[in-house]
């Protein structure tokens, strides 16, 4: 399954990466070997912790390798007339303008204003142009979206 990601996305996967298996792989290793110079292995806490976090760790430096080898670079979209992944658009809601991008869902920080391409309001807005207006369900009521402008 592809990951879509920004170049500036798909570095910061690559540095959380390195640092995985460079940095706190060598940190865990380093606590797995203390708890047990502590004795019975059985009743350690130490060792039992810092074995959940080597399993943690590996797990996610795992998730890492397969994100970024399975890679799509998104560009940024510019000048386009329709919304799609990479866009960035202004929207009226509320009589309040906001910022949106899409952008896959590894990126998303909605409170940033970084839609997934894979949620509801990322999907409701893909393919709409300058001046669509939106309706948009909520656990709130209906949101209704006016799109002005898309960059």
């Amino acid at each position: 399954m592809p990951t879509y990601l920004s170049k500036q996305g798909l570095e910061d996967l690559k540095i959380e990466y390195a640092r995985r298996i460079n940095e706190i792989r060598k940190e865990i290793a380093e606590k797995i070997s203390a708890a047990k110079e502590l004795g019975d292995l059985s009743e350690n806490f130490e060792y039992h912790e810092a074995k959940e976090q080597q399993g943690l760790n590996e797990a996610r430096a795992l998730q890492l390798q397969d994100m970024i080898r399975d890679a799509v670079i998104v560009e940024e979209s510019t000048g386009g007339s329709d919304i799609g992944l990479g866009t960035t658009f202004d929207v009226e809601v509320n009589n309040v303008v906001k910022t949106y991008s899409i952008v896959g869902s590894n990126e998303s920080d909605p409170l940033s204003g970084k839609i997934s391409n894979e949620s509801p309001i990322g999907l409701a807005f893909m393919g709409h142009e300058v001046g669509d207006i939106i309706e948009i369900k909520t656990p709130s009521g209906v949101m209704t979206y006016k799109i002005k402008s898309i960059k």
